[in-house]
């Protein structure tokens, strides 16, 4: 039986910028404490007119919350991702409510991603690929040797560096969502 006090959460993304191109994917895995409670979830998305992509790890109602602050801040700031990212990352860390959440979330568009937290963090990788979640170091180890030793586009570098995360980390099915601008 599970404990009400327990929160859901969503496991792995994977983000990846390569020739123009960003793609990010999220698997399917929801659990509470160690039992799957869902394996079909969707924890990536298109936002701002499609330009943008957004993914969460962590409990799921947070990132909701989070993606929902993100999204105001993006019309606040039209076309102005990193503006955007910093204002979230701001008010995340300043807010009572918000410094409460359990998320973590990734935001992309066809020049940056950034990895936002309630610490106030805000990192935006050298190599185009960030990863989050339980199965993340598994899935950016796996993007890191595709793109150096492939040609593969960022679409296909996300679902493989996301399969790769399912064989290895039990909190990461291989239900991906991925999406891609």
């Amino acid at each position: 039986m599970m404990n009400p006090t327990q929160v859901a959460h969503a496991t792995t993304i994977i983000c990846v910028r390569r020739d123009g191109k960003t793609a990010m994917g999220g698997d399917g895995q929801v659990t509470v404490g160690d039992t799957i409670v869902k394996g079909r979830a969707a924890k990536v998305r298109s936002v701002g007119d499609g330009r943008v992509l957004a993914g969460f790890a962590g409990a799921a109602a947070d990132a909701f919350t989070l993606i929902e602050r993100f999204e105001e801040k993006l019309k606040r700031y039209p076309g102005n991702l990193s503006r955007a990212a910093v204002e979230l990352a701001k008010d995340w860390r300043s807010d009572r409510v918000l410094r409460r959440l359990e998320a973590l979330l990734v935001v992309a568009n066809a020049e940056h991603n950034f990895m936002v937290s309630g610490g106030g963090e805000l990192i935006e990788p050298d190599d185009g690929i960030l990863a989050i979640g339980s199965g993340g170091n598994y899935a950016l180890a796996a993007a890191r040797v595709l793109v150096r030793h492939t040609d593969f586009p960022a679409r296909e570098i996300v679902e493989k560096s996301m399969e790769i995360a399912g064989e290895i980390c039990i909190y990461t099915n291989s239900n991906l969502t991925i999406v891609e601008i």
